[in-house]
Parts: structure tokens; sequence; C-alpha cells
């Protein structure tokens, strides 16, 4: 089916990102697995061309263009060939919103141009050691001192760009005796006193991508870096997450595509008993049944992503996306492996990598269980 959200403009700018991958990425990514991150020069490269903060005012550096499909595009061609470690996707599609429609005009003056340029790299620091879907059971707290700043206590895990990040976007408590309504969210900068870094974490895939744990004892945060009003961090949140469930399923039903076209050409290639293995009646039924639910789930977040550029985009169904399409990849890689036999067991193939990057997309943003109870709730059940 062909696929009709694009236009050329969408087309020119796919054909950029393309080659930049293919020269600046393809070449060099197997090295990143090795040493556990991408090297900050990247990003510099990916600002220049103007593959960061699409929607961001020209006035900061940005594009200019507040189009989602911009973002898809970025990471349907990195996603195309592998490149799991390539934070891109965070920084333009979760981190950017909030300071879009947050920030204080003096904060987007500090911080956009960087952003877009590539030389400041940002995170977003919400799970906890102790807690994980449970927003409201954080238990890092940021107390308003005398003098107006906050005084930031707690720990973060599992965090995306948590090495290479200059700017981290903080959910803690300012009231700890509130739930939901004492979280809110402080910037805070790299060499800030008393934040660290904890040790990088070593995942089961995607292993480019630096996540680490973050440490925050007694750091000192000035009032000018709150984001937004104090104790509405978890409203901003939950109006946050449909674009980044809506990311992920972008990402995910892009990676069943990859899997699926790889495991295609290796059917037609790899023969047994005389003949293709493609060919066998077991295949054709495991691919055809692949490439229609791609193409099924290909469709609806094609349509989310429409009606998210439209601002029509609901929470019950940007949920619906991320939970079914990621289990969607699970289901696809899986059958893919098989096909491949033995040799898709073996890390040098991509399908193997493919695989193993794969499971933590229906975990992350949001456990599908979540989803689930979410699109449930919206039922009145």
């Amino acid at each position: 089916m062909q696929r009709t959200i694009f236009t050329e403009e969408h087309e020119q700018f796919r054909a950029t990102v393309a080659r930049f991958v293919a020269d600046e990425v393809v070449p060099y990514h197997a090295q990143w697995e090795k040493e556990g991150q991408v090297p900050r020069e990247l990003w510099k490269k990916a600002g220049a061309l103007g593959l960061l903060c699409t929607d961001v005012p020209t006035e900061f550096g940005g594009g200019g263009v507040a189009d989602f499909r911009y973002n898809v595009i970025v990471s349907e061609e990195l996603i195309k060939v592998g490149a799991s470690g390539v934070g891109f996707s965070l920084h333009n599609d979760v981190v950017v919103p909030y300071l879009l429609s947050l920030a204080t005009p003096e904060q987007q003056q500090r911080w956009f141009p960087p952003m877009a340029s590539g030389e400041v790299i940002t995170a977003i620091a919400m799970t906890e050691p102790g807690t994980g879907s449970d927003l409201a059971g954080m238990t890092t707290t940021a107390i308003e001192q005398d003098d107006g700043s906050y005084l930031l206590n707690g720990a973060k895990t599992f965090i995306t760009n948590g090495i290479t990040s200059d700017l981290v976007i903080v959910c803690a408590k300012t009231d700890p005796s509130a739930k939901h309504g004492g979280i809110s969210l402080l910037l805070v900068e790299r060499g800030m006193d008393g934040f660290s870094r904890g040790r990088k974490l070593e995942k089961m895939g995607m292993h480019a991508q630096d996540t680490a744990e973050l440490i925050f004892d007694d750091v000192s945060v000035p009032a000018t870096n709150l984001l937004g009003d104090e104790g509405q961090g978890f409203l901003y949140l939950m109006q946050a997450l449909p674009q980044e469930r809506l990311s992920i399923a972008a990402g995910a039903i892009a990676g069943a595509r990859a899997a699926l076209d790889m495991t295609l050409a290796y059917c037609k290639e790899r023969e047994a008993f005389g003949r293709p293995i493609g060919s066998f009646q077991n295949s054709r039924f495991q691919l055809a049944e692949m490439h229609t639910k791609v193409t099924i789930g290909q469709t609806f977040v094609d349509r989310c992503t429409e009606a998210h550029n439209a601002g029509e985009l609901t929470v019950e169904e940007a949920a619906m996306a991320k939970w079914w399409v990621t289990d969607l990849l699970g289901e696809v890689v899986d059958a893919c492996v098989q096909l491949h036999g033995g040799y898709g067991y073996m890390a040098e193939y991509p399908i193997a990598k493919a695989y193993v990057d794969a499971r933590v997309m229906r975990i992350y943003g949001g456990t599908n269980e979540i989803m689930k109870e979410i699109i449930g709730r919206t039922m009145g059940v």
C-alpha cells in the first residue's frame, strides 16, 4: 500500500538524512556498539545539516517547521540501517516539545541554539531505581531554598543519553507530601556541583546507546531553571507522553519493516533441498502474514502522525499505537530469526541485532501493560 503522508519536500529531506546516515553512521556504528556510545561529533554534523530541532523556530537556529513527519523520517532512516545507538529521537521528539511549550523566552534563547547545532545533547530523567511506570511514587526531591533555588537530591536510572547529555529535564518532588501535584520539572546542567553520572548500564541490546544512572547530591538548581510552573510536572508529563509514544510506534514499525525486508531477501537467496527457502509454503505464509500486519501497522501509525500534526491525536490512540506496534515488532523479529535458521542466532547477522534491540520497545515509554490500562480506562472499565 502506497504511503501518502509525505510531500516532495519531505522526500528531499529524507534523501539528505539517508546520505548522512550512509556516510556518517553506517561505517562506524559497529565500533560505537563496542564503545557503548555515539561520539559527540556526530551530533554536530547532524546539527549542521538541520537534522536536529526541525520544529524549533528559525530565530533559535531550528528548522521552523512544526511537522512531526520530519521527526519520523529521521527515525526511519536510522532504524532502517539498525542504528539504534543514535539518540536523536529522544532529543527531537521528547525533550524539544517540553521546551517549546514550557520554557521561558530566556530559557529558549539560551538552550535552543546549541541544541539545534548539536553542541548541547539533552535527556529526560523520570525513572528511578525504585519506581518504574509509577511516576507519582518518585522519591527524588527538589526543596525550595530561601534564595529561591532548589536543592535537588535523588537518583534516576535507565536514562537515554545519560552519559553524553549536557542538559537534563529532571522530574522531582517539590512538595514531597503531595503525589501527582507535587512534581516539578527542573533543567539540570552538566557541571552543576553534586550532579554526577553513575555507571553506564550494560543492556541486552542497543549497545551504542549510552544509558546511565544519574545521581543528584545536594545539587543547587537556580529558580531560573524551573521548567514551567512548580507542581505542574505530572500534568506536563501526561501532555507530552502521546508524542513520545507515537515516536516509539513510528520507530517500531520502521524496525518491523526493516526486519521483514532483510528476511525476505534472505529467503530468496538461501536454498534448502535445492530451492530457495522462501518458496516453501510455510515460509511464504509467514512472510505474507508479516507483510500484511506491518502494512496495517504502518497505515495506523501514519494516520496517528496526521492526527498529531492536526492536534487531534488522543492519549488513547497513542497508547494503542505504542502497544500494538511494539508487540508486532517483537512478533516480526522473532519470526524473522526463525526463518534465518541458525544464521539468525549469529551476532554478525543484522537480524540478530534487530532481535535484541527490539525487546525494550515494549517496556519504555510506559510498559505495554500500562498502555492497555490506559485504553481500558477510556472505555469506562
